[in-house]
């Protein structure tokens, strides 16, 4: 990993590539990359690996593939090439495909950017404060952010989800009268459904903040509070724990 993704940096001309994770399957792993432009809160573009050296850039999720990859449960193979038959999974859905003209199959390459995209969506994270939103719209690291408090790193409304807020859009003018348009445009963690999805621990002394997702098992985000080191990582199966609501 270390040789090959400073190559896919440069092959792809991507201003930053960061690891995001492995997705565990039967007979084999797929190691996830991810590129960034300028813009951090543009469409990231995803690659895979089955080797950590051969690199294969991954489509853009669509609505339809999002839901196609709902239907489908159980492990991964670990074969892109792998197709589903949506037939046995939900006969509705294979028979409205086979009428619009399209094989009632899903591949498993199909399958893991949708997965992927799920995972960013639900539980990709980033700590309060290290992006700004420019007036025009683009977001950018905050070059004047040092890291959180130790008191700030404890709770969950000191985590936003880096990516299109849903929450925020319902606020009242009143609630968003306390919020800094620049830094405080994402969705914070303190709602999320259902509560106690998150776990936070202090590690390493109280001198890491490590958060736990309980709804993707496998997704760990860090912080060095007081420090710009934060980042999060995903190793699993790539299944969501659809029982989470009875063990809380």
């Amino acid at each position: 990993l270390a040789a090959s993704l400073p190559l896919v940096q440069r092959d792809y001309r991507f201003e930053r590539v960061w690891f995001w994770g492995c997705i565990q399957g039967v007979r084999g792993a797929y190691y996830i990359a991810e590129g960034l432009g300028p813009d951090r809160a543009a469409p990231r573009s995803r690659l895979y690996s089955l080797n950590c050296l051969d690199w294969s850039l991954l489509t853009p999720a669509t609505k339809e593939m999002l839901a196609l990859a709902e239907q489908v449960k159980g492990r991964f193979q670990g074969d892109p090439s792998f197709e589903y038959s949506l037939a046995e999974i939900d006969s509705e859905t294979a028979a409205r495909l086979v009428q619009s003209g399209k094989e009632p199959v899903i591949k498993e390459e199909a399958r893991l950017i949708a997965t992927i995209e799920q995972i960013d969506r639900a539980v990709g994270i980033v700590p309060r404060g290290a992006f700004v939103k420019t007036p025009l719209g683009s977001v950018h690291e905050n070059r004047h952010f040092e890291g959180l408090s130790l008191v700030e790193a404890k709770k969950l409304s000191s985590y936003f989800h880096f990516t299109e807020p849903v929450n925020l859009k319902n606020k009242t003018l009143l609630e968003k009268a306390d919020l800094d348009p620049a830094t405080d445009f994402l969705d914070s963690l303190e709602h999320d459904i259902p509560r106690g999805s998150w776990s936070i621990q202090l590690e390493k002394g109280a001198t890491v903040v490590v958060l736990r997702s309980l709804l993707w098992l496998g997704l760990t985000f860090y912080h060095v509070p007081m420090t710009k080191q934060f980042g999060y990582v995903y190793f699993g199966t790539g299944e969501k724990n659809l029982d989470l609501p009875f063990m809380l």
